[in-house]
This record gives structure tokens, C-alpha cells and sequence, in this order.
């Protein structure tokens, strides 16, 4: 566990960690249907590829849910969300850019974080690993 103090920005959060912007975890909490969401495990240096993400779901709509669905999704409040220890166990899905390195995703509280084996945390996670984004700022109009 790292306790590290809020940060702005993720770039200002890698910098207090240590680490790469690339190895930061952004926790995005998609929503399938009515209550049914899936955690996407992005690298914080990428964004997440919609029409991939849809096709490795098999699903034709996808939204990222707001900060109350997420909030009654996972007991976690924007900016602190992570698979680990949420209300509810969601499916895993993350970006293989984060297997094979070392990484670091929120532990839940505002300015704690864990650095982990990312491969390590897949596997704790149940994850499905696939290429799931896209590099950030580029638009595909979808």
C-alpha cells in the first residue's frame, strides 16, 4: 500500500508514485444494462476503445456510468474506484498493456494506491485481458 496524498491530475499521481503515467490504472465502471456493469482496467496513458470493448463483450450498447451509478455500483466514489474490495463483484476486463509490469491502482481512499505485478493482479482479479483501448486522443466518431 502506498499512502501518497490526493493528486490532481494522473500525471501528478504517477509522480507521487513513482511510476510511469502509462502504469496508473483508471478504474472505469461501464455499464451494461440495468444493473449490470463491468470494470475496464485502462492504462492511464490510453482510453478506452469502444468498438473493441463492445466486440470482446459481445454487447451493442455500452455507457460509462455516471458517479452515482458507479457509486451504487461499487461503495466507491469517483476518483477512488477500483475492483478491489467493491459492494459488488463486477466482471474484470483490462487492457494486456497492463500485464507483464509493474502497476498501480487505487486502493479505494483518496491518495492510497497499490503497486502490484500487473499480471499478478489480473490473475487476483479474474481478469479477461485483451487490447481494449485506444492511444488518447484519438477520435474514431463512435
Amino acid at each position: 500500500m502506498v499512502v501518497h496524498g490526493p493528486a490532481e491530475t494522473l500525471e501528478e499521481a504517477a509522480r507521487m508514485r513513482g511510476i510511469d503515467p502509462a502504469a496508473v490504472i483508471k478504474t472505469m465502471v461501464v455499464r451494461r444494462s440495468d444493473d449490470d456493469y463491468v470494470f475496464v482496467l485502462v492504462p492511464g496513458d490510453r482510453m478506452i476503445d469502444w468498438p473493441k470493448v463492445r466486440a470482446r463483450l459481445d454487447e451493442r450498447r455500452l455507457s460509462l456510468a455516471d458517479g452515482n451509478e458507479a457509486f451504487d455500483a461499487t461503495g466507491y466514489r469517483p476518483g477512488t474506484i477500483t475492483p478491489l474490495g467493491a459492494s459488488r463483484e463486477w466482471p474484470v476486463l483490462a487492457d494486456q498493456r497492463l500485464a507483464d509490469r509493474e502497476v498501480s491502482i487505487g486502493a479505494g481512499r483518496r491518495g492510497w494506491s497499490i503497486t502490484i505485478d500487473g499480471s499478478d493482479l489480473m490473475e487476483l482479479l479474474s481478469a479477461d485481458v485483451a487490447d481494449v483501448t485506444k492511444q488518447a486522443g484519438v477520435d474514431d466518431h463512435d
